[in-house]
C-alpha cells in the first residue's frame, strides 16, 4: 500500500519507473510554468494532460492503485513523457510481462558510427536495409559487387523492386525462381514481424501489377528466415562467384537489418579483392547512405548477431 504522504510502494517498479523520468522533464520545454515546485521535473497532472487521461487515475498509476493500464493508454503516457524507444518498449514489459505489438516506423536513416562499421569491410560486401528491404546503407564492396545504389533514386533502392523488376539483377542470380522465392517469404516476416502493414500492402500491390510472378509467389503465402546461407552470383565480368552472407541486427533500431556478404572461399576472397583493387583504381563507385535522412552518432546503437 502507498504511504500517507503518496509515496511509491517497494514492489512498484512501473510506478517509479514513471516518476523517474517524469522528473527528469523540464516543465518549460513543454510550456508549463517553471515558477517553484516541490520536486523536479513535471507534475502528475502536467503528464495527464499531455497523455490525455485523468489525473487521478495517473496519480493512483504512479502509487500502484487502480489497476493495469491499457496498451493505448500506456502509449499515451510514453509519449507525453517523450520515451525513446528502448524506454517505451521497457514501459510495457513492466506493465504487462512483455514487449509492446510492434508498430513500423519509416526509416531515418543510419547513424555515421554504423556507416563507418559497413567501410571497415572493404572486401565484404554489406547494406542495410529496413523491415520493408529498402536499403538505405552499403559500402563501397556492395556497390561494385552487388548494385550501385547511389546511382538510384531513393525510391528504387528496394531489393523487392530489383528483384522483379530490374532485368541485370535477374540475371546475375545462380537460380532466380528460387532467390524470388526465398526473398518474398522472408520479406513476409520481416514486414509482418516489424508491424509494417500498410508500406507492405502499397508495396504488393505495386509489384502485383508489374510482375504476375510476384503476384503468384506472394499468393503462395510462404515465409522465411533470411538470417544466413549462400548467395550464388554470376557476375558480369567476374563470372561466377560465391558469397556466405549473414544478417545481424541494429540494436536499438528494429526497423534495420545489416546484411554482410564475404566470399565463400580462399580463391573468390582472391577474386574478389583483385576486382576491388582493379575497380579503386578506376575511381568507381563508393559505399553511401541515405544522407538527407542521416541521424547523429547514438551511444547506445550496435550491431548485434540474432
Amino acid at each position: 500500500m502507498p504511504s500517507r504522504d503518496g509515496a511509491l510502494r517497494d514492489d512498484n517498479p512501473l510506478g517509479r519507473f514513471l516518476r523517474d523520468r517524469r522528473t527528469r522533464l523540464d516543465p518549460s520545454t513543454f510550456g508549463f510554468p517553471a515558477g517553484r515546485r516541490r520536486t523536479p521535473g513535471l507534475r502528475r497532472e502536467e503528464v495527464a494532460l499531455r497523455a490525455h487521461i485523468s489525473p487521478t487515475w495517473y496519480t493512483w498509476l504512479e502509487q500502484g492503485r487502480g489497476g493495469a493500464p491499457s496498451p493505448d493508454v500506456l502509449d499515451r503516457i510514453a509519449t507525453g513523457l517523450m520515451l525513446t524507444e528502448p524506454e517505451r518498449e521497457h514501459l510495457h514489459l513492466l506493465a504487462f510481462g512483455h514487449p509492446p505489438e510492434a508498430r513500423y516506423r519509416l526509416p531515418e536513416g543510419i547513424t555515421p558510427r554504423l556507416q563507418r562499421v559497413l567501410d571497415a569491410m572493404p572486401a565484404s560486401p554489406a547494406i542495410v536495409r529496413t523491415a520493408v528491404w529498402d536499403v538505405v546503407a552499403w559500402n563501397r564492396a556492395a556497390a561494385v559487387l552487388l548494385k550501385d545504389y547511389a546511382e538510384l533514386p531513393r525510391r528504387e533502392r528496394n531489393i523487392l523492386r530489383l528483384i522483379f523488376s530490374d532485368a541485370r539483377v535477374r540475371a546475375a542470380q545462380d537460380d532466380w525462381l528460387a532467390v524470388a522465392r526465398f526473398v518474398v517469404g522472408a520479406f513476409r516476416a520481416d514486414a509482418a514481424r516489424a508491424g509494417a502493414g500498410a508500406e507492405v500492402g502499397q508495396l504488393v500491390e505495386e509489384l502485383s501489377r508489374v510482375s504476375p510472378e510476384f503476384e503468384r509467389l506472394w499468393r503462395e503465402n510462404e515465409v522465411a528466415h533470411h538470417r544466413e546461407g549462400v548467395k550464388r552470383l554470376h557476375h558480369a565480368e567476374l563470372g561466377p562467384i560465391e558469397l556466405d552472407f549473414s544478417t545481424f541486427a541494429v540494436e536499438g533500431r528494429p526497423d534495420l537489418s545489416m546484411m554482410v556478404y564475404t566470399p565463400a572461399t580462399p580463391e573468390a576472397a582472391a577474386r574478389v579483392r583483385a576486382y576491388l583493387a582493379e575497380r579503386s583504381g578506376a575511381g568507381t563507385a563508393a559505399g553511401g547512405r541515405d544522407a538527407p535522412r542521416d541521424l547523429p552518432d547514438n551511444p547506445m546503437t550496435q550491431v548485434a548477431n540474432p
